[in-house]
């Protein structure tokens, strides 16, 4: 059964009563893993989305173990939701050294799996990077400036990224992440958002939530309205039709705004109630190739993926 679709009319409605927050399960770096496997398979990408898989699984290695006990500042966390900001604010963190404990650990996991070659020698060349080298690629990956950063180092800065705030986003007291006023950046980070999902369980039913590309917190917006000019005519959508799924029942689709150009993938988990943000997002790059051929532009990012772009 479809889940039901709820009108944007009805959304608005009862926004006060819909729940603003979902957060992504303890071990979603796991579960990701899980599901680049299960799409690598006959996917021309296949070897990518395995090594991305590999990513993902000494993220969660890092991440039920550890490497540091870094608490949150109770004060800074206090101070950021009586002035509505992000309580985790990257711009904070990234310039203190918290997060490069976690890169460290990662790295130090995937040295000793990998074989020499390309991957090897990004892992060695972020790890001997200098602190202030690092930050800068950090602060610069966060924000979209990807031409400023070596390319091939790219998956492993955005992978240390996430689970550092991961970690943290696990500490933070209950009621600290709330509705920040900027449905494009995330409340709980402020990083933008990756992509879209329409959740299709519960009180959840029906409703889009966007998902960060750092934290991966999800946070409710109205159905079609794009997400970055708050425009609600002539969007369109995108997909490809296969033998299992209509183009109209695709599980992905891309959400496209002639006002400003721009689109974002939705992931519909009543068509594959299994699928995930993240590895949909890098299962479906054809789409994005699709897009820019139809003259619409990507604004949302991925941290294992190096665009090209900024």
């Amino acid at each position: 059964m479809s889940a039901q679709v709820l009108e944007p009319e009805q959304i608005a409605v009862s926004a006060t009563s819909l729940p603003y927050l979902h957060l992504p399960p303890e071990r979603l770096f796991a579960l990701r893993a899980e599901r680049l496997r299960y799409l690598a398979d006959d996917h021309p990408l296949g070897d990518y989305l395995r090594f991305v898989a590999r990513l993902c699984d000494a993220q969660q290695q890092v991440l039920d173990q550890p490497p540091a006990n870094l608490s949150l500042d109770a004060h800074r966390i206090e101070q950021s939701i009586e002035h509505g900001l992000p309580p985790l604010s990257t711009d904070m963190l990234l310039r203190e050294d918290g997060w490069l404990v976690f890169l460290d650990a990662l790295l130090e996991r995937l040295r000793s799996e990998v074989e020499p070659g390309t991957v090897a020698d990004a892992i060695r060349a972020l790890s001997d990077a200098s602190v202030d080298d690092r930050r800068a690629w950090a602060l610069m990956l966060l924000s979209g400036q990807y031409r400023s950063i070596p390319a091939a180092l790219v998956p492993f800065l955005g992978a240390g990224l996430q689970v550092a705030f991961s970690y943290w986003r696990v500490q933070l007291p209950e009621g600290a992440i709330k509705d920040i006023g900027s449905h494009q950046h995330c409340p709980c980070c402020g990083s933008p958002a990756m992509a879209g999902v329409i959740r299709h369980k519960g009180k959840y039913n029906g409703l889009r939530y966007l998902v960060c590309s750092l934290c991966a917190c999800e946070w409710h917006l109205v159905r079609v309205k794009c997400i970055h000019c708050d425009s609600s005519e002539g969007l369109k959508y995108f997909s490809f039709e296969n033998d299992k799924y209509a183009a109209d029942r695709a599980p992905i689709r891309a959400e496209a705004c002639p006002t400003c150009t721009s689109y974002l993938k939705l992931v519909y988990l009543d068509a594959d109630g299994n699928a995930e943000a993240l590895s949909a997002d890098l299962s479906s790059l054809a789409l994005d190739m699709r897009m820019d051929e139809e003259g619409f532009q990507r604004q949302t990012p991925n941290l294992m993926l190096a665009t090209g772009d900024g």
